[in-house]
């Protein structure tokens, strides 16, 4: 019976250890670039070496200790070790039925490919327990060190049985991609649209596919649908007959990956957002970001048309490559000066943005649209360029603007339930992305805080980026809470050294802890900004609804 309930009480141990270990190689889109760069972060250090899993170690270490020297002269002191590990996992049982119930427990979104993964996984894990159990009854300290050992290693395990059935995966990918390619090359009047860039992706398809909606049938691709299988299947399951124009969204990590979305897309019109330091510890240096964007432009047709950021110098420097290619037209677009298309008069309010969009071609119009940020307008031009391309004048435009939900931009304004605004801009974030949001905070008048964490996946640009953010957060900012350790002292450091007091830029990981600091910042023109990735209990803690 020992034995019985020992081994129940394992399993859900390691169940736990699967769930989060699959979740991860999920939330990395299984890139092992991404996965291994996770390891960097405070955050990956303490999902391997944390209080649990000290004590696995240290009962290894027992164990060895204990069989090495008093097994045979003492063996209570064995017995004694094996009820702490009994009772270990008696605690660890409990331990996951407490946060299933409290809804903390870390799993993947669960696809046909998840599950699998976690039933395989979960499946070697009762076969392991299965062969070890005759050995209970005959001598049980080997068992017990190999189920310490196996839970030990369980990310291990995990990671190799991903390894293992990976190229099943890109088999299985490979025939799904066929299939959308055979079935977008059949929608011959279909104009496709591909976003890409290091930031902007997705409030650029947003934008682009709200205005269009009120001249054409649209079709774009859903929230965090940019990779290939994402776009792919949109296109298995949402192209209908109906729609005249596809907006895609395209994200990738390496040489060849937008090339490959290209493929699947066929886009006419190529929209570059722009190209910062986003991905660097994965695409291993500036060069190969700036490649791999610029894959999108190659890939268009004869008579296929580049939008560009004009105000961006990584995709500037691209102009001499720009014209060895045989475009019908390649469009820049500008918020700080003259362009093909650029914008003139800018405001930016706490709850709008509004300017005069101009172009080369002698056309003109007021636009104001009900999102936020300084970033808005320079994706909205890059939207209104793309626009204009399809056929739509700018008066068309201007109207359709007024019709872009809130929510587009990426950054939402709301009133929790303290009476505290707060700007949630928690969907993603990059360098240039950080520092347009604390830019924006300018518009109010009253107490500015900042709580983010740090940028992750930087590779060499780290420093240079985290110190920029540093001297940003001093210049507008009134407190800021960074979420993160690996790159706090980066920050402070920049912050303090531009006049900001040491005790207003502090490191919370604790969202009581950060509601309380944040607690004074009530008045009507005070302001909260949530930026990054924050995690979910802070948003919850934060945003009560």
């Amino acid at each position: 019976m020992f034995a019985e309930l020992l081994s129940f009480f394992w399993f859900f141990s390691v169940l736990r250890g699967i769930l989060f270990w699959v979740y991860l190689w999920q939330l990395k889109e299984y890139h092992i670039g991404r996965f291994l760069a996770h390891f960097r972060t405070e955050k990956g250090k303490k999902s391997l070496l944390n209080a649990v899993s000290l004590i696995k170690f240290l009962l290894v270490l027992g164990f060895l200790g204990v069989w090495r020297f008093g097994h045979q002269t003492n063996p209570w002191l064995v017995f004694l070790f094996l009820a702490f590990v009994f009772f270990f996992y008696l605690f660890e049982f409990f331990r996951f039925f407490k946060a299933l119930f409290l809804k903390k427990l870390v799993k993947p979104v669960f696809t046909l490919k998840t599950l699998f993964l976690v039933f395989v996984c979960s499946l070697v894990s009762l076969a392991f327990i299965w062969l070890l159990f005759p050995s209970f009854m005959i001598e049980p300290v080997y068992p017990f060190l190999g189920i310490l050992l196996f839970d030990l290693f369980t990310f291990v395990i995990v990671s190799f049985l991903v390894l293992i059935f990976q190229p099943f995966a890109v088999l299985s990918r490979n025939l799904i991609i066929g299939k959308a390619v055979k079935k977008r090359d059949s929608f011959k009047g279909l104009i496709a649209v591909g976003i890409t860039g290091s930031f902007g992706k997705t409030s650029v398809k947003e934008f682009l596919a709200s205005i269009l909606s009120a001249k054409f049938r649209v079709l774009k691709t859903k929230e965090h649908q940019n990779s290939e299988i994402g776009i792919a299947q949109c296109i298995l399951n949402d192209l209908k007959p109906e729609h005249q124009i596809f907006v895609a969204e395209m994200g990738a990590y390496g040489k060849g990956g937008v090339k490959l979305l290209a493929g699947i897309v066929k886009p006419r019109i190529g929209v570059l957002t722009g190209i910062n330091q986003q991905h660097l510890a994965t695409f291993g240096s500036q060069e190969n970001i700036i490649n791999a964007k610029f894959e999108l432009i190659e890939s268009l047709p004869a008579d296929g048309v580049a939008v560009l950021n004009g105000d961006n110098a990584f995709v500037l420097g691209l102009k001499p490559r720009l014209e060895k290619l045989n475009l019908k037209s390649k469009v820049f677009y500008s918020s700080k000066g003259k362009a093909d298309i650029w914008a003139e008069n800018v405001s930016v309010g706490r709850d709008f943005v509004s300017f005069k969009v101009l172009s080369s071609k002698g056309e003109s119009a007021e636009i104001r649209a009900g999102v936020i940020g300084g970033h808005s307008v320079l994706n909205l031009l890059a939207a209104i360029a793309a626009a204009s391309e399809l056929g739509m004048s700018f008066s068309e435009i201007s109207e359709a603007v007024k019709k872009i939900p809130g929510s587009s931009s990426g950054m939402v304004l709301k009133k929790n339930s303290l009476e505290m605004n707060i700007v949630d801009s928690s969907y993603s974030a990059n360098p240039d992305g950080v520092l347009s949001d604390l830019e924006y905070l300018k518009a109010w008048s009253g107490k500015k805080a900042v709580v983010m964490p740090c940028l992750i996946e930087l590779g060499s640009a780290a420093n240079e980026v985290h110190k920029k953010m540093g001297e940003k957060i001093a210049e507008v900012c009134d407190l800021a809470v960074i979420t993160t350790k690996e790159m706090f002292e980066e920050i402070k450091r920049a912050s303090v050294d531009r006049g900001m007091k040491l005790e207003s830029i502090v490191f919370l990981e604790k969202p009581q802890e950060i509601l309380e600091r944040v607690n004074d910042f009530k008045n009507e023109n005070d302001i909260i900004l949530l930026e990054g990735r924050v995690s979910k209990e802070i948003l919850k803690s934060l945003i009560k609804e």
